[in-house]
C-alpha cells in the first residue's frame, strides 16, 4: 500500500484501477486538493495498493503517515478503469 499523489486530474475515482510505472494499483481512498487554494492544478492524494490489500485498508490496518509516497503526473497515469464498475 502507498500514498499516490497525482498533480492534475486524470478522472479517476475510489475504487479506480491506475498504472503507473508499468504497475497496476487499486485506488481505496481519493482526496481532491487544491480546488480552492494551493497549487495552479488539482491534486488527488490516493491511498493505492494490491486488491488483496483492501481487507488491510478497510480495518485500518496500516498507518497512514508511514506509507511510502510516489508523486506523479497525470500524464504518467494510464488509467485502466475508472470508478466502481464504471470501465474506461
Amino acid at each position: 500500500m502507498k500514498r499516490l499523489i497525482i498533480h492534475g486530474d486524470p478522472g479517476v475515482r475510489k475504487d479506480g484501477i491506475v498504472e503507473v510505472d508499468g504497475k497496476e494499483y487499486t485506488l481505496f481512498q481519493v482526496t481532491r486538493n487544491g480546488d480552492w487554494h494551493g497549487p495552479d492544478r488539482v491534486q488527488l492524494w490516493c491511498i493505492a495498493g494490491q486488491p488483496e490489500e483492501q481487507a488491510d485498508f478497510e480495518k485500518q490496518r496500516y498507518i497512514p503517515h508511514f506509507l511510502d509516497v510516489e508523486a506523479v503526473d497525470e500524464a504518467d497515469v494510464e488509467v485502466k478503469k475508472r470508478a466502481g464498475s464504471l470501465a474506461v
